[in-house]
């Protein structure tokens, strides 16, 4: 039947919207919490734009080359170089007369002026020249060998200038003056194998493969070995230790390079870890003397000794936590680097005598008690509550230094003493050999420990290595044994 819409479907009919009807105080409420989330992202989005530009900065310097050294961007304004006149400039110098003076030689007035004229004498006055003279020594030892008609027992004559007894094929060899700029120009200058020939070979005429190099001072290393026996065993006796750790390669293989310094020795050590195991190599573990390091977990193992923590280590956390925090979360390390800046105002004020030790001890009593009381707070941030943690760890080993006299507050010490091999590490990336990281460790104490004590190590190395027997040099200062 037509019309009847058999097969259609029911049409539908769309329902009006319900309107609700709400207060004008929920209104306002609801409108107030949604000016306060846009305000919350834009505020989100500031901060993330900002981190993704920091965190570009930090992958750029990762991968940047390592010279030049830049401190970041240029002064608009900087200042001229070198020292300003006026009366900060301080005293004036100049380069001493040398003595003695090896040559004489006369720089005679021209005859005659352009114009013509008789040039008369009227003075003289000196100029000195220091030079340096490219000349290599050849030194020709006939060596007598001799039986002893009694008993047969072969002998060897020596002179005092050799070196070495070796005949036929070692009777070509490395003075010992030679070898000891080399250790000298590798091992504390950080030079590399192919550099240090380079040297001996422009500047002396002295030709020498790299590897006949690395042999002669693994020969050096071996005849200093009781010398670092020996400093060892200073160090252990000393009162206050600085140690540190860095990385360094062996064999292609990621080792350790530990350093521990005293006042008056700097020991390394290439140990294949990081840990208690390799740490008690350099210290043994009842060690009960003042410690001082950057907070590393293995260090406070060593439950005898005093502890005083690199505030710079803390200073400088604490002011990349400001960098990375909101206004309110950036309160805590604010506070916390305030107070550890008081520690060393005040540490400046006992140096200078403006405070007594009375004054200082009640002072630094009341830092410990305010970073106490500020340690007990709780923070919602999580890098607020890393830090907390962190400090809380290291409370009580934080103001050492203004009990104690003798210890500073920070470990620059043991960095300074890493610097050189940082350096040398990056020219030519560590050794290839164990025996190789024995020589470097051995020879990089002894070089650094005579530059410590303000010795010269050249005549001390060329005397060891002119001396028939096994000796110790005068570098491991004298001790009184510990007590039992």
């Amino acid at each position: 039947m037509k019309g009847s819409g058999r097969g259609r479907p029911p049409e539908r009919t769309e329902q009006p919207a319900v309107i609700e009807f709400v207060p004008k105080q929920e209104l306002d409420r609801a409108q107030q919490q949604i000016e306060r989330q846009q305000r919350e992202i834009e505020r989100l989005k500031e901060e993330i734009e900002r981190l993704c530009k920091e965190l570009e900065a930090a992958w750029r310097a990762a991968k940047r080359q390592a010279a030049p050294f830049s401190r970041g961007e240029p002064k608009t304004d900087p200042k001229p170089p070198g020292r300003k006149s006026g009366e900060r400039y301080g005293e004036h110098r100049r380069r001493a007369v040398p003595a003695p003076v090896d040559e004489r030689h006369l720089a005679p007035l021209p005859e005659r002026c352009p114009c013509g004229g008789r040039i008369g004498w009227e003075q003289s006055k000196p100029q000195y020249q220091e030079e340096i003279v490219r000349r290599k020594i050849v030194r020709r030892f006939e060596v007598e060998i001799g039986r002893c008609l009694d008993c047969g027992k072969r002998w060897q004559g020596r002179h005092p200038l050799q070196t070495s007894d070796g005949l036929d094929a070692a009777q070509v060899q490395v003075g010992p003056e030679a070898l000891t700029l080399a250790a000298q120009l590798n091992k504390q200058l950080g030079l590399s194998y192919g550099h240090t020939a380079a040297v001996l070979r422009l500047g002396y005429g002295l030709s020498l493969s790299r590897g006949g190099l690395c042999r002669a001072l693994g020969r050096l290393a071996g005849k200093a070995e009781p010398t670092y026996q020996a400093l060892t065993l200073a160090l252990q006796q000393s009162l206050v230790i600085w140690m540190d750790e860095t990385g360094w390669k062996v064999a292609a293989r990621l080792q350790w390079l530990w350093v521990a310094a005293s006042r008056e020795v700097t020991l390394y050590k290439i140990l294949p870890g990081r840990g208690w195991e390799q740490a008690v190599e350099l210290l043994r573990p009842a060690y009960a003397g003042c410690l001082e390091h950057d907070g590393w977990a293995v260090y406070w193992r060593f439950g005898y000794a005093l502890h005083q923590s690199c505030l710079n280590h803390l200073l400088e956390r604490c002011r990349k936590v400001i960098l990375i925090s909101s206004l309110a979360a950036a309160r805590f390390p604010q506070a916390v680097k305030g107070l550890l800046e008081k520690g060393l105002e005040l540490r400046d004020r006992h140096q200078e005598g403006r405070i007594s030790e009375h004054g200082l001890w009640t002072a630094a009593g009341r830092l410990q008690a305010q970073l106490g009381r500020l340690l007990e707070r709780s923070w919602r941030t999580e890098a607020n509550r890393r830090l907390g943690k962190h400090l809380r760890r290291q409370e009580p080993h934080l103001f050492t230094f203004l009990h104690c006299p003798g210890v500073e507050a920070t470990n620059n010490r043991a960095e300074r003493a890493l610097r050189p091999a940082v350096i040398a590490r990056k020219v030519w990336g560590g050794n290839r050999t164990r025996s190789g990281a024995q020589t470097q460790q051995i020879l990089a104490s002894v070089l650094a420990t005579c530059r410590q004590q303000g010795k010269d190590a050249f005549p001390r190395l060329v005397g060891l290595l002119r001396a028939p027997r096994a000796m110790i040099l005068d570098l491991a200062p004298s001790r009184p044994p510990p007590a039992p």
